[in-house]
């Protein structure tokens, strides 16, 4: 392995050779493709407002991200990432936070350093794409559309896909039923523990990128194969299965 690409790999598992030999390769969305944290932010604050609730700062809310819409909500409610909000609260708060992102979906959302080289990259040696979020569908779409990414991705699935959502494997299962090959012939490319647990759970490879949404937690406690840091720089550590 050349110097460029032992300095990108930060692999706990000793069993682990680059590049790593694979036929697909899904991506996360919220952290991973794109940095969406100020609509989101922009969108909550909006809600409390209405809701005659103190703002919260942008870091504060981009802490709250990682687990769908419902989990920020509530985080935003409460001020905690575990605390439950009244669920009169709740129920009149998410309609309106629904509505609010769905004016800033995409004003200030923008891919990240790297990932148009990366998608690229990617297809041009014919990796089969997938993007995988927990997002709602109703923003996922739009949000890939307005960005420029929605035809790079072979199959999109989003949050409510699927009966389950990340960190549970059954949208991975499904992306690898989809493109007919086994779980160990696919790769995540995340930016959470939800990546890094559903990955694992699905037995398929996992790299992870330190600039998205882990909670505010450090990415390098993450259980994964390796720590890129860009789409781009993944490209280098694996290579097509023919």
């Amino acid at each position: 392995m050349n110097k460029s690409v032992s300095q990108l790999a930060n692999a706990p598992a000793a069993d682990v050779k680059f590049p790593l030999l694979i036929k697909a390769v899904m991506i996360d969305l919220d952290g991973t493709l794109l940095d969406t944290a100020c609509d989101l932010a922009a969108a909550a604050n909006m809600m409390l407002r209405e809701l005659g609730r103190e703002e919260l700062p942008l870091e504060t809310i981009q802490s709250y991200i990682g687990k769908g819409i419902q989990k920020l909500v509530k985080r935003s409610l409460t001020g905690s990432l575990d605390d439950e909000p009244d669920i009169e609260l709740f129920e009149r708060a998410m309609p309106i936070y629904e509505r609010d992102y769905a004016k800033t979906l995409s004003i200030n959302t923008r891919p990240y350093p790297g990932v148009i080289e990366g998608l690229n990259a990617l297809r041009e040696v014919d990796f089969r794409l997938a993007c995988v979020t927990n997002k709602a569908e109703a923003f996922t779409l739009p949000l890939l559309r307005d960005t420029g990414l929605l035809g790079y991705f072979d199959i999109v699935l989003s949050g409510d896909s699927l009966p389950k959502k990340k960190p549970d494997p059954m949208p991975l299962l499904h992306a690898c039923k989809h493109f007919g090959i086994p779980s160990h012939e696919m790769l995540l490319i995340g930016d959470s523990l939800n990546d890094a647990e559903a990955a694992r759970a699905a037995g398929c490879h996992v790299f992870c990128v330190p600039y998205g949404y882990n909670e505010g937690r450090d990415v390098r406690e993450l259980d994964c194969d390796a720590i890129v840091e860009s789409v781009y720089d993944a490209t280098k550590l694996i290579q097509k299965l023919s």
